[in-house]
């Protein structure tokens, strides 16, 4: 019997494994590439996240604020006016601004900030795209969250790599911080030009108010600024201003926060004030030369100054006037202008200058110019320490000292005169003969130097007609004893420097009595004859006392008048920098007295 041939099958156990054996074979390869590229595409990753983060700050570097210190001054109200350095504002939060405000960031800068949580992703694919097509970073598309990203921590550099710092940090921002947090960083700290970081810092810059107090169409301004902050500013270009500030309110109607009317409206009732290098810039910058080396480098300062702003916009207007009207007739085109109170000396107004062009040479305080008449009242206070009277007559006629022989500026003799007639019409022969009787010129200087004139005078008998160089600030300070009480002031612009809760500086100097009050009570009746019938009638206002002192040098080279009305002292001074001759009827009676009257005016309320 033929034996038969039983196939038996496999196991299938045995065909699992055999089966096993073959995807492993096919898979350990794999398996392995998989892991080597895993590991070396895991260190790629880490040495490109490396080169991303290795300067990368720390978030709580954020905290920090990189701007220069600022120093503030606030007028005699205690208002802010002006500021050097960086300045930075009170901390803002969405519930002490006007609602337009974060509205108007939102709606120009980034409409779905609500939506997007931090990232918008439509945006940077948007961006991307014609980044790649121009071979470089042409344009941002970073929402609110990555400028403040920006803002706390990188630099401006267009590149992919900040780019990509941007993006961690945004993702930083959005895990620490809520979207209203996120927008109120932004608020206080987006740079909006002009040295202002910040919202309220920009709205005390631009408009002279808190953000609180913004309207519709400031808001929509400041928020169009950090495109271009040196560009919209008002201050470099108020037609670029005025162009942005559409566009922001044009998005806000867009985005459904206002409406057309409204936007209508705002764009209505735009109207930048007018901001002159020249305005408060001669006031501002004395005050902090004053400060000097007591200000703080290395921490905000706030200075508080004697600056009063309507003041000094009016001796402003009231120069500018001068010298653009008969000024120009009679070949005068500079100027200068001190207000101070004559009894403590704090100085209201100051105007260095006619404003033109980049002049900020401050001839109220730095220029030197013969005196002329305007010097007689010390001699005049000398005849009376010497014992004369305001009463007592004196001879205008011809005199000799050595070489020197003066007249009268009408080429002729009265013959004998009061003390005070002599001041009045500012007699040259009858202050010969007083300055002599006083003692001599040491003794006239010696008066001058005692009521505050520092410079240095000339030992001759010329001092008596003004030969002397001298400063506004100076004189007029010193016209302040007459009209005070007989005491010394001081002029000055500074009342506090405060920086980390401390004043920093001493009280401003007390007034001290120089002269009895009844010499000061005569000087004060002889200059007000000057006025009342003398060479400066056209100082007068009406309603109030007004005393001074015309001064007119040789050829009409400088024209003075420094007097006093309704407790201040203005200093006037007329010339030209080059010390050529104005027309010859220019005296200190004609266009100083004309400014000192404009000037008057505003002290007076009128």
């Amino acid at each position: 019997m033929e034996a038969i041939d039983y196939e038996v099958p496999e196991p299938p156990l045995e065909r699992v494994r055999r089966a096993g054996r073959g995807w492993t074979r096919l898979l350990l390869p794999l398996l392995k590439w998989c892991i080597l590229i895993g590991v070396w595409g895991g260190l790629a990753v880490a040495v490109l996240l490396l080169w991303f983060t290795w300067d990368l700050p720390k978030p709580s570097a954020g905290t920090a604020t990189l701007r220069r210190p600022s120093l503030v001054l606030t007028d005699m109200n205690g208002k802010l006016f002006t500021h050097f350095g960086d300045l930075s504002g009170q901390p803002l939060t969405l519930k002490t601004v006007p609602a337009y405000l974060p509205e108007a960031v939102v709606a120009v800068e980034d409409r779905r900030f609500w939506d997007h949580g931090g990232l918008d992703f439509l945006g940077m694919a948007r961006a991307t795209v014609v980044d790649l097509l121009a071979g470089r970073v042409v344009q941002g598309g970073s929402t609110l969250t990555q400028q403040v990203a920006k803002t706390l921590f990188l630099s401006n550099a267009r590149t992919f790599r900040r780019k990509m710092q941007e993006l961690l940090l945004t993702l930083w921002l959005t895990h620490h911080f809520t979207p209203t947090e996120i927008l109120e960083i932004y608020l206080n700290r987006v740079y909006l030009g002009a040295g202002a970081w910040g919202m309220d810092a920009a709205a005390l810059t631009y408009f002279g108010v808190p953000a609180s107090q913004l309207n519709l169409w400031q808001a929509a301004m400041l928020a169009g600024l950090p495109r271009a902050p040196s560009r919209f500013n008002p201050l470099a270009d108020q037609s670029a201003a005025t162009a942005r500030t559409k566009e922001v309110l044009a998005a806000m109607v867009r985005s459904n926060y206002i409406t057309q009317d409204q936007a209508d409206a705002a764009v209505a009732a735009i109207s930048f004030a007018p901001h002159a290098v020249s305005g408060d810039y001669w006031f501002s910058s004395w005050a902090a030369q004053q400060a000097g080396p007591m200000i703080p480098a290395d921490t905000d300062s706030r200075l508080a100054t004697t600056f009063d702003p309507k003041l000094q916009a009016a001796a402003q207007a009231a120069l500018t006037d001068i010298l653009a009207g008969p000024g120009a007739a009679a070949n005068a085109h500079q100027g200068a202008v001190v207000v101070l109170d004559a009894a403590t000396g704090a100085v209201r107004a100051m105007v260095g200058g006619s404003g033109g062009g980049h002049d900020f040479f401050n001839r109220a305080v730095l220029a030197r110019r013969q005196a002329g008449s305007s010097f007689k009242a010390f001699v005049w206070l000398a005849a009376l320490e010497a014992g004369m009277q305001p009463s007592d007559m004196v001879l205008d006629g011809p005199i000799r000292i050595g070489d020197w022989a003066p007249q009268d500026f009408e080429r002729r003799f009265r013959g004998p005169v009061t003390m005070t007639e002599g001041l009045a019409l500012s007699l040259n022969t009858v202050s010969a003969r007083l300055l002599m009787k006083a003692g001599g010129p040491l003794v006239v200087g010696a008066v001058a130097h005692r009521l505050g004139v520092t410079d240095p005078l000339p030992d001759n008998a010329t001092l008596a007609l003004g030969t002397a160089s001298v400063g506004l600030l100076e004189m007029t300070g010193a016209y302040a004893t007459f009209f005070n009480g007989g005491r010394r002031v001081v002029p000055h612009g500074i009342t506090g420097l405060y920086a980390d809760g401390h004043d920093l500086v001493a009280a401003p100097p007390p007034a001290t009595p120089v002269i009895s009050s009844a010499l000061a009570g005569e000087m004060r009746q002889m200059l007000g004859a000057v006025v009342a019938y003398g060479t400066a009638t056209a100082a007068a206002v009406p309603g109030y006392f007004v005393g001074g002192k015309t001064g007119t040098t040789q050829s009409s080279r400088d024209a003075w008048f420094i007097g006093g009305v309704d407790g201040h002292i203005i200093g006037v001074w007329i010339g030209n920098d080059d010390n050529s001759p104005m027309s010859k009827t220019t005296t200190g009676g004609s266009l100083p007295a004309a400014l000192f009257h404009s000037v008057a005016l505003a002290v007076t309320g009128q």
